[in-house]
């Protein structure tokens, strides 16, 4: 009898997960004071093609920054992951990483981009190292060789949670292909909806760890889980952090400056500001922890439905932000033409210096307003997104397939080719269909409920 070729064990499918911003806060948290984080719509995605059983390789293939590399699936060492002090399971609790482990990936992941720039190189070998630790750690030797194909909209280096965004669709992924995750469907329970995406942050956080070092849980917490949430250190331990299922999905405009600039060194800023100047500068911190209070209380009580107060409070914020130091001319710059239009209310957002600022616009803004203000962004050479504060979470595209009629006729596989080919941010979203809009037929997410919201603080702690 003649032998059949083999055949794909799965559908190629697709995950995508937003990235994110912080609202209030950013600083102050250092110091124990509370911070909001929000979902936006800008989002990673990525396509998983399982490939037939003679085909024992698995692929990764970043091309927006050109990381495209293939290990043979036997020779990754197995071994000592699957050794009984060792092993970890799709339920584990995982706060840091093993040495050990760590040691057997690196000359694995050490093998990628060898002919480019070490910069640029660096941030490959940890973007493989993420991947090789969680494909190790979830998979087997068995596991079928897999294409894992990423794009992203969400601006890299810019302090909107990229790496955190990438490492949730890592994790959703592997944890769909082992088939430990159930859903999402219409009549999920809700416990069960939350579980899955605990599990999800958590294996995500484990990816963080390889990439940042130190993350404090907080970007994968709210690329998982989507909307918002505030969190708060907690002394040495990890942060408190809460979601805020209510928080409501508002227009926001986000402007990359394009200025590069450390987290690190403006952290430190303010740490020396706080040593040269206690008094004032501890005034400052506790006005900004404060305002997210206020926040957080509006949030409460009407929904933060009240567009001047939450406008003036991002104002206020920014205010102290720049007397803290960390602002930049760019980032003055686009506060100063927003101002200057008088349609919203620009804070920076993440650690300053460089990097973004967001906008809320006035619900009475006119279009041609925004329009003008968005030309004179472009002229000053400024990145613009016109994105959802308070985005929904991970979700999956399950098998990769929109239909584009009614009648079920012209349905489009989301092949590999298609997906490669799209080019920018537009081309992206006009392909996969999540993007502003949040409606991309065939997209279903994890969502918790309203009155699922609970500390999360332990999902980073060992059992």
């Amino acid at each position: 009898m003649e032998r059949k070729p083999s055949s794909p064990l799965a559908p190629t499918f697709m995950v995508s997960a937003p990235g994110k911003v912080i609202v209030f806060g950013e600083h102050a948290a250092v110091f124990g004071k509370p911070a909001i984080a929000a979902a936006i719509s800008l989002r990673s995605y990525l396509l998983v093609t399982t490939l037939s059983k003679s085909h024992r390789i698995v692929k990764l293939n970043f091309r927006d920054i050109g990381l495209d590399h293939t290990w043979k699936i036997d020779t990754l060492p197995w071994g000592i992951f699957h050794r009984p002090e060792k092993k970890k399971f799709y339920y584990s609790l995982i706060d840091s990483l093993d040495p050990e482990l760590l040691d057997a990936i690196i000359p694995h992941a050490e093998e990628v981009s060898k002919h480019l720039p070490e910069k640029q190189r660096k941030m490959h070998v940890r973007s493989a190292t993420a991947f090789l630790y969680l494909f190790l750690s979830l998979g087997s030797l068995h596991s079928p060789g897999s294409i894992y194909t990423l794009r992203s909209t969400i601006p890299i280096g810019a302090g909107l949670g990229s790496s955190a965004s990438i490492c949730v669709c890592l994790s959703t992924a592997l944890l769909l292909q082992i088939r430990t995750l159930a859903g999402p469907h219409p009549d999920q329970p809700a416990e069960e909806a939350q579980i899955q995406i605990e599990r999800i942050s958590r294996w995500a956080f484990v990816g963080e760890l390889c990439i940042h070092g130190d993350p404090s849980g907080v970007d994968n917490a709210v690329s998982a889980g989507g909307q918002a949430v505030v969190y708060q250190r907690k002394g040495s331990g990890p942060p408190s952090v809460i979601p805020l299922n209510n928080f409501p999905k508002l227009p926001l405009l986000l402007v990359n400056t394009q200025q590069p600039r450390s987290t690190a060194t403006q952290v430190e800023k303010v740490r020396e500001l706080r040593a040269n100047h206690p008094h004032v500068t501890g005034l400052i911190l506790d006005a900004i922890g404060q305002l997210t209070s206020s926040a957080l209380a509006d949030l409460e009580t009407n929904g933060m439905s009240d567009m001047d107060r939450l406008g003036t409070m991002i104002r206020m914020n920014h205010g102290l932000l720049v007397s803290l130091g960390v602002s930049h001319p760019r980032l003055e710059r686009i506060r100063e033409l927003v101002d200057h239009a008088d349609v919203g209310w620009t804070k920076l957002t993440g650690a300053g210096g460089g990097g973004c600022a967001i906008t809320l616009f006035r619900p009475d803004a006119q279009l041609e307003t925004m329009k003008e203000l968005g030309r004179k962004f472009c002229i000053d050479g400024f990145q613009i997104y016109e994105t959802i504060l308070g985005a929904d979470g991970v979700a999956v595209l399950w098998p990769a397939l929109f239909r584009r009629g009614s009648d079920g006729k012209g349905d489009e596989e989301i092949n590999q080719e298609l997906f490669e080919k799209a080019v920018g941010v537009e081309g992206i979203e006009a392909l996969v269909g999540v993007g502003k809009s949040e409606n991309g037929e065939g997209w279903k997410f994890w969502t918790r409920t309203v009155e699922d919201e609970r500390d999360q603080s332990l999902d980073y702690c060992p059992s």
